[in-house]
């Protein structure tokens, strides 16, 4: 007798079809095999089943018994497919009907692994089953109570779709048993209520408030246009003088997810197992700081299995690289490629892996190894040498560089009174309003392109002038001169103009403060 299942495997953060067949033949010996490159996870989930169906009081086959995965060329790995082989092998004894008065499984995708006693525990990537599930016309997901709140965010996406009348249902259960009573019938479906993500979008409180930071109101702007247009920020001066609480306080302007990119950050951590249990939604954007002392795929992500790595973790969020040379010059170099195009691919010999990366990148720094620079020539060449550390095309990725200088003690002294997060986050909302109105969704300043720039950048005479003095003296590269009318755009928004004039374009060179040191 044969039963198929529907499942899926992940390859990187998407999900792909699977179908768990299952043969049995009840007068052949008892043995039980299972094919379709699976990991040892997966062929350990023979023994998980027969233990989690006998504890349940089922039945187990007796006899041969084939498992196939297919499509049998993708390598399967994880315990995800525990709950999709035990129900086939009830299916082939009888135990749940194909047309029965229950669940119709046949219209279901189904994952968990299995406890020995027939508990059901959350594997990653059932959200991105259920958006397999959506787009491939089933009426839903059956999965571990624990992943139903990620499922459910996509049963909201879909919700919110207009003319969608068919509803997709997410189905949590806790254990082997309780999925045998949906699909005969003895228990009737309670699918889990889909998310109202707009409801839970809201813009985080930031840990630290910028009132809180003095004496860098400079260090201040630049934040705000790093926010408003999406740009790369390095912030160089003495140890303490504020960098790390900028970084901290950054979230705090920076404009909520929109749905879609909640669900797309939520689709990573869910495949990278990071999502907590019982949360089904990233709110807030990530703000990621990995230590210096990270590898390459640590960062970039890797791995014999590709996983994703901080800048994917990143996503539509914060990527905080602290103390910027003292990371491993290999490590910074992996980098260069997805700060402009904004994904990552991992190779491998099986296939290759992409990985989204649209993230910030803020960066701090001493201007030395010592934290300070030493007066005259000696103190000179040994921030060059330091500064050596990080080449030049990894800085001519970084739009803004911003100088932090050792904060005096009137203004230590003295109450807050510099400008407040609430504050700069209506700057930066109010320029992203001008952007998406002029744009479209989603096309922050740091993403246009030449062809873009020419069409929503607009120089006068007076600012071009200015842009070709400041190309020729510094020697700017080509990347520079784009990146230096993006900042522009983003001040004139700021200010409210349309057209980038020399005030806004000389602002935006003084913002390459590397370009002229170096």
């Amino acid at each position: 007798m044969l039963a198929r299942v529907h499942s899926m495997l992940l390859s990187g953060i998407d999900a792909v079809g699977c179908e768990v067949e299952v043969d049995f033949d009840s007068v052949g010996l008892d043995r039980q095999a299972i094919v379709g490159l699976p990991d040892a996870a997966v062929r350990e989930s023979l023994d998980r089943v027969h233990s989690a169906i006998g504890n349940s009081g089922l039945p187990f086959p007796f006899g041969r018994t084939l498992i196939n995965l297919a499509p049998a060329d993708l390598r399967k790995e994880g315990p995800l497919y525990d709950l999709p082989i035990a129900v086939a092998m009830l299916l082939v004894q009888g135990v749940v009907m194909d047309d029965g008065p229950g669940l119709d499984h046949r219209r279901y995708l189904f994952a968990g692994e299995l406890a020995l006693d027939g508990r059901l525990r959350p594997v990653p990537g059932c959200l991105a089953m259920a958006s397999l599930a959506a787009a491939e016309g089933f009426a839903g997901v059956v999965v571990p109570a624990a992943n139903a709140p990620e499922a459910a965010a996509v049963a909201g996406r879909i919700a919110m779709q207009p003319g969608r009348d068919q509803p997709f249902d997410v189905i949590g259960v806790r254990t082997l048993c309780e999925v045998v009573g949906l699909l005969t019938g003895s228990i009737e479906p309670d699918p889990v209520p889909p998310m109202d993500i707009a409801g839970q979008l809201a813009s985080g409180e930031a840990s630290v408030d910028f009132a809180e930071i003095k004496g860098q109101e400079p260090v201040k702007r630049a934040a705000v246009i790093a926010a408003s247009g999406g740009h790369n920020l390095l912030m160089l001066g003495p140890a303490g003088t504020g960098k790390t609480m900028v970084a901290r306080a950054l979230p705090g302007i920076l404009p909520p997810m929109s749905p879609d990119e909640a669900i797309e950050t939520t689709r990573i951590y869910s495949a990278a197992g990071r999502l907590p249990a019982g949360e089904g939604l990233v709110r807030e954007r990530p703000v990621r700081t990995p230590h210096h002392t990270a590898s390459s795929p640590a960062i970039v992500g890797g791995g014999a299995v590709p996983r994703p790595g901080e800048i994917s973790l990143a996503h539509h969020g914060v990527l905080f690289l602290d103390e910027l040379p003292e990371f491993h010059k290999s490590v910074l170099e992996t980098l260069r490629q997805p700060t402009e195009d904004h994904v990552v691919t991992i190779a491998r010999a099986s296939g290759s892996v992409r990985f989204p990366a649209d993230f910030m990148l803020i960066a701090a720094m001493n201007p030395t190894p010592r934290g300070d620079v030493a007066p005259g020539e000696v103190g000179r060449r040994e921030m060059e040498r330091y500064l050596g550390r990080i080449s030049g095309p990894m800085l001519d990725r970084i739009d803004l560089h911003v100088e932090a200088p050792r904060v005096p003690w009137s203004d230590l002294a003295e109450a807050p009174t510099g400008t407040d997060t609430a504050a700069m986050r209506q700057q930066v909302l109010s320029a992203r309003d001008r952007q998406r109105a002029r744009q479209g969704s989603g096309l922050v300043n740091a993403r246009l392109s030449g062809r873009q720039l020419d069409q929503h950048a607009p120089i006068t005479e007076a600012g071009m002038l200015l842009l070709r003095q400041a190309m020729t003296e510094l020697g700017l590269s080509a990347r520079a001169y784009d990146k230096l009318r993006r900042i522009a755009r983003t001040i004139a928004d700021l200010d409210g103009l349309e057209a980038i004039d020399a005030p806004q374009l000389a602002e935006a060179v003084q913002y390459r403060l590397l370009d002229r040191r170096l």
